[in-house]
């Protein structure tokens, strides 16, 4: 164990690691210093660039091609009119609390994110816990994202040999199958040539710009028309809820999905270039980019329908595929068409991994999780946490073999990507909030000392380069709480009534064992390891101390 001091009358625990100097690892010492005033020592390369790093998040959230795979839900529950204000508000939603979270990446800029700020912001007397129940939260909602892609991208490729094979069956061992080799492609992208990573984001995010148009443009000039009021005034309630409003809300969570993976950016920040100012910028402007083409997107979709018989009746998994079928009446057509939806969705699985990995790998690093000592390890030649991402991929096999014998249980897994990841955002943007309107938080040039935002140093706070300031930030916060609040409520409700043991949704259940186990953990043995994240140069000499 490393040694002790005093933070706010709080103790954190240094670690063995102690060094007052900075390393350069492909960043500017402007880097340096600002990871090193969080407690942090640079030890990843910074590759990504404003560019790289936006192709990242614009892939990863993916809201185009995730408004097409969610598609379903939002028209059982909610209908036409139902998807397009719901994708308003999940935007509009999206943006408050990422707008809330990256204040936060600004000022500390470290791959653990939320449970990082959290342990800043919280009071002392609970840090410890509360960044705790956020990194479990974090690590598992990354841990399922991964899931949940690779399951889409091969189920995404069984469709495509449905479309060109019409005789064709899809089996649960043939998508498991499918499941494991887009792993292996992750693993290898992300660790063999995990240094070119930056490099094929800038490149994918070409293909996912030019794809939109070369979807839509052929959807939209071969398709039957819709008439506007059909599009903007039918509301359905296919779920069999007791009124519309309540059948509007429970059909959120695919938009909500569709919006989901934003914080990816700020899991990779220790190895992004001048990340307090790029980070926050980039998840914004990615969420706006994303919002606009997935809104066209999504009204280009609704207008096209075509025949909603056959749609009713599809064979297909995805309903769009149907729509572009019927849309364009050639099946080569189609394929190319899904086809570009697919590298998007693999794409956006690599990132996926990348993101889970590096959350992994910093809550390893704090010793928030079993076997922290080997999962914190960082490959000495490359700078990435081999390691990190080898037990994200195992994670994966393992939840992968419940797909062979449970879809519905393997989609309870799954859904605990939205449920975990929403809740560590609703623990940071309450604890921002609080610490807000307190005014505890102090502007740049008025603290002058070396070493803030430290975890546990919740009187000793900066603002970063990007912050919005005044009523206007609180107003933004407030809303981002109460959006967070409405998903979660509704995420865990099943689709339809009467419920079945095919149509339960069994995310409650899963999220409450996940939390059982984190907790027993912590019980047995993580509270004697883990004090939080883990300061980790020498602040002896610092203004921070008492």
């Amino acid at each position: 164990m490393g040694n002790k001091t005093q933070i706010q009358d709080g103790e954190i625990e240094l670690g063995e690691s102690d060094s007052p100097r900075l390393e350069s690892h492909g960043g500017s010492s402007q880097d340096n210093i600002q990871l090193n005033r969080t407690g942090k020592r640079p030890v990843l390369k910074r590759n990504f660039g404003w560019v790289s790093i936006l192709g990242f998040s614009c892939i990863i959230l993916g809201t185009w091609q995730g408004s097409l795979i969610t598609f379903g839900i939002g028209f059982m529950n909610g209908g036409p009119a139902g998807l397009i204000y719901g994708f308003l508000f999940v935007w509009a939603g999206t943006l408050a609390t990422f707008t809330s979270l990256a204040e936060l990446v600004s000022i500390a800029p470290t791959s653990g994110g939320q449970y990082h700020w959290v342990s800043m912001l919280a009071p002392i007397s609970c840090q410890k816990v509360l960044s705790y129940i956020t990194g479990w939260l974090t690590v598992i909602g990354w841990q399922a994202a991964v899931a949940s892609s690779l399951y889409i991208t091969g189920t995404l490729i069984q469709g495509m040999i449905q479309l060109c094979v019409p005789d064709y069956t899809p089996k649960l061992w043939q998508g498991t199958l499918l499941f494991y080799s887009i792993l292996l492609l992750c693993i290898f992208i992300n660790t063999i040539i995990g240094t070119t990573l930056p490099k094929i984001e800038a490149t994918l995010l070409i293909v996912w710009f030019l794809g939109i148009f070369a979807c839509f443009v052929p959807l939209i000039w071969l398709a039957p028309h819709a008439t506007p009021r059909d599009v903007f005034t039918t509301f359905l309630n296919e779920g069999g809820w007791d009124s519309k409003t309540l059948s509007f809300f429970i059909g959120l969570s695919g938009n909500a999905f569709a919006f989901t993976g934003a914080d990816s950016a700020y899991h990779m920040s220790e190895e992004i270039k001048n990340a307090a100012y790029v980070v926050p910028r980039a998840i914004i402007l990615s969420i706006v980019i994303n919002g606009v083409v997935g809104f066209g997107s999504m009204i280009g979709l609704l207008f096209c329908l075509g025949d909603l018989e056959a749609l009713s009746q599809t064979p297909f998994l995805y309903p769009f595929f149907q729509v572009f079928l019927s849309a364009t009446n050639s099946v080569a057509g189609t394929a190319v068409m899904v086809t570009i939806v697919l590298i998007t969705d693999l794409g956006l699985a690599i990132g996926a991994m990348a993101a889970a990995s590096r959350m992994l790998w910093a809550f390893a690093r704090d010793r928030g999780v079993p076997a922290w000592r080997t999962i914190s390890k960082v490959n000495s030649k490359s700078s990435i946490p081999t390691v990190a991402i080898v037990t994200t991929t195992t994670f994966s096999l393992l939840i992968g073999l419940i797909s062979v014998g449970s879809p519905t249980a393997f989609n309870g897994v799954v859904s605990l990507t939205l449920a975990a990841l929403y809740s560590s955002y609703l623990i940071a943007c309450v604890l921002l909030l609080w610490r807000r309107c307190t005014g505890t938080i102090k502007s740049a040039q008025d603290d002058k000392a070396a070493f803030t935002n430290m975890p546990g140093s919740a009187g000793n706070l900066t603002w970063g380069p990007f912050r919005i300031q005044g009523l206007i930030g609180i107003l933004i916060n407030i809303f981002a709480i109460f959006y967070i609040l409405v998903i979660l409520i509704f995420t865990f409700c099943p689709p339809k009534i009467p419920v079945t043991a095919v149509t339960m949704n069994y995310s409650s259940l899963v999220f409450g064992a996940t939390a059982l186990l984190s907790g027993l953990y912590y019980i047995f043995w993580a509270h004697k390891t883990y004090k939080g994240p883990v300061i980790e140069i020498d602040i002896s000499q610092s203004g921070v101390m008492q």
